[in-house]
Order: structure tokens, then sequence, then C-alpha cells
């Protein structure tokens, strides 16, 4: 079923689209985003780096995107494409599980202000993400592990 990868990329494209929009919206939005307070203060006196990083990690998300398009037969299979889908899906599942224990465990002003509705709702979208990948690689499984001749 590559249905699961789709969603996956759809997702990690819209995660993409979410940074970018960050990084025009400025101090605020990285507030917003859980970037942290010295990111967004960064921000508000011109700094780059906010932007860098953002770049980053709009970077990151556009090419697990592709990847998951590789992985349901979209576009050509890439490099490693096994071991990265795993890899996604692996830290995806991983950071949409601890999310939802971080407000319980961990007091401290940066928890605390973004909030238990941050931690939950991006713990939700992190496992859909983390899940859709997951479902892909074992639907796809014969597909991914199929070598390259």
């Amino acid at each position: 079923m590559k249905q699961s990868f789709i969603f996956g990329a759809v997702l990690t494209f819209l995660g993409s689209l979410l940074h970018i929009a960050i990084i025009i919206g400025g101090p605020d939005w990285y507030l917003a985003s859980g970037a942290g307070e010295s990111l967004a203060k960064q921000a508000e006196s011109g700094s780059l780096y906010p932007a860098f990083v953002g770049s980053i990690l709009v970077c990151i998300f556009l090419g697990w995107s592709i990847y998951a398009l590789s992985g349901a037969g979209i576009i050509r299979k890439l490099p490693f494409l096994k071991l990265f889908l795993i890899l996604i899906a692996a830290l995806c599942i991983i950071r949409g599980t601890y999310g939802f224990f971080i407000p319980v465990l961990f007091d401290s002003p940066y928890v605390v202000n973004l909030g238990v509705w941050f931690w939950v709702s991006s713990s939700v979208v992190w496992l859909a993400i983390g899940l859709s990948y997951a479902a892909g690689i074992k639907s796809n499984w014969s597909y991914i592990s199929a070598v390259k001749t």
C-alpha cells in the first residue's frame, strides 16, 4: 500500500512548509513553534542563525518526503532507501512517543511555556508521520528491499 508512504510524504512536506512559514513569520512564530526563546530573540535581533537552522529542517523534511515517494515507487529508487525509511520511521515514532511524557516528567520553564497542548498535539503529528512510514515499510518491504540491478 503506497498510500501510507504518500500520506507520510504529504505530512513531511507540510512540515517543511510550516518551517518556511516560521522563518518568514519571525520571532513570534519561533516561539509558537517550540523553537525556544533564544532563537526567537536571535530572529528579533536580525540574526540569520534561526533562519539557517529552519532551512536545514526544511531540507531534511523535503528529503524525507522524497524518500517516502521513492518507497511508494512514485519516483526512482533512491540510495539507502530501506535504511533511510526505517530511520525516519524510528525517529518520528520515538519523538511522538516521548513527547507525551515531557510535560509530566519535566517542569522547566521551556516545557511549561509550551504547554501540554503543544506536547500532545505535536506528538500526535510525529506519531502519525512515523506510523505512516512504518506502515509503508511493512506493505512495500519487498519493493524497498529489492536490490537494484
